[in-house]
């Protein structure tokens, strides 16, 4: 088995899951610490508070849909007996649970920005936890497509630094 392939489709799923925490964190952290402060002021405008409930919703919302649609989309790894279609399954998969991730990342700074509740801290926490915990490492790929010995060892090869 060619190893170059499998370790293309890893490294690019790890880039593009660091490149999105990595635009995340920042705008968040600073639109939380500008709320924090409570000095400078941007002079924003008032949104109704339905544009709190709707983002608070979608923020919430996105972030129990990326769990179960992932969870769905994994499933049709079962469906195959070929290692490289099932790590580009997995892959798709996760590429859309990180990127719901991020919008519902971004959906929380605004709604921190404009309206400053504390609902948007706790659903960015839960984005943060399933940016952690739900990042792809060679032991998670091998129990979530309940690899044998042989594939998962393909997979730990793959994610190696060349």
């Amino acid at each position: 088995m060619e190893i170059e392939e499998f370790r293309k489709v890893y490294i690019k799923l790890d880039r593009l899951i660091l490149i999105l925490l990595v635009l995340v964190l920042p705008i968040f952290g600073m639109i939380y610490l500008y709320q924090s402060t409570g000095k400078a002021t941007w002079n924003l405008p008032e949104l109704p508070l339905l544009v709190d409930q709707f983002l608070s919703g979608a923020g919430i919302g996105l972030l129990l849909a990326q769990y179960l649609l992932f969870r769905k989309k994994v499933q049709a790894v079962f469906q195959t007996e070929d290692l490289l279609v099932k790590l580009k399954i997995y892959a798709n998969a996760t590429r859309e649970r990180y990127i719901m991730l991020f919008v519902a990342a971004l959906i929380c700074s605004a709604g921190l920005l404009f309206f400053g509740s504390a609902i948007y801290n706790v659903v960015f926490a839960g984005v943060l936890f399933f940016f952690s915990v739900a990042k792809p490492t060679p032991e998670r790929i091998k129990t979530l497509l309940k690899l044998n010995k042989e594939d998962a060892e393909v997979i730990r090869l793959a994610s190696r630094p060349e």
